[in-house]
């Protein structure tokens, strides 16, 4: 089965003992590792990777591994709407129990990914989904798994979301400046006619 895992720890330290071990179990031949990132959430939303190793391509792009492009999207404008980009939410107002009750992989994946905590993120090829479980279980690990195929699913309309928000980010921005601009106008205007005495039109059968 190929799965992609989200691992959250008691310690945060751990995280990187985690990825030493998948390694392990890759060198192994029981797992076929394609690539592991120990990661954390900064307070601004962003996603950081600490450390790597295998193909997990490049962050924020749709080519390379699965690995990359779940970091790029996390800590992307989508972020914000999985709950994740805040920074507050995640780890305060959720629970790590209540992943599991979340509709979407990425915002399960994403409440796992909590703030100033360390996380490990990979993709697996494994068997049985004990042999993993059971190299978590002895670092303190907690394992969300789900499948490559539905991961990728989402991703490909993730894309498309990220850039409907984009849009829209600009779209209210262009608007804002326009405002700001009409108001620069109609104060430059007043402050011009206060310049030259030009007094507003009387209304007809004024005194």
């Amino acid at each position: 089965m190929d799965n992609v895992i989200a691992v959250s720890f008691t310690e945060d330290a751990n995280a990187y003992e985690a990825l030493t071990k998948l390694r392990e179990l890759n060198d192994q031949g029981r797992i076929d590792l394609a690539g592991g990132a120990v990661v954390t959430r900064e307070a601004d939303g962003q996603v950081v990777i600490k450390d790597e190793v295998g193909d997990i391509g490049y962050v924020g792009t749709a080519t390379g591994g699965t690995v990359g492009v779940i970091i790029g999207i996390l800590g992307g404008p989508l972020g914000v709407l999985l709950g994740g980009a805040t920074g507050v939410l995640v780890g305060s107002l959720f629970d790590l129990a209540d992943t599991e009750d979340a509709e979407s992989v990425l915002e399960q994946i994403s409440r796992s990914v909590r703030t100033d905590h360390t996380s490990l993120i990979a993709e697996v090829s494994e068997g049985s989904p004990d042999v993993v479980n059971a190299a978590m279980d002895s670092v303190g690990g907690s394992v969300i798994r789900r499948s490559v195929y539905d991961v990728e699913g989402e991703i490909a309309y993730a894309e498309e979301a990220q850039r409907a928000a984009k849009q829209e980010a600009r779209k209210q921005m262009r608007e804002q400046r326009r405002e700001e601009r009409k108001e620069n106008f109609h104060e430059k205007v007043a402050e011009l006619k206060s310049k030259l005495h030009i007094d507003e039109p009387v209304e007809a059968g004024g005194s």
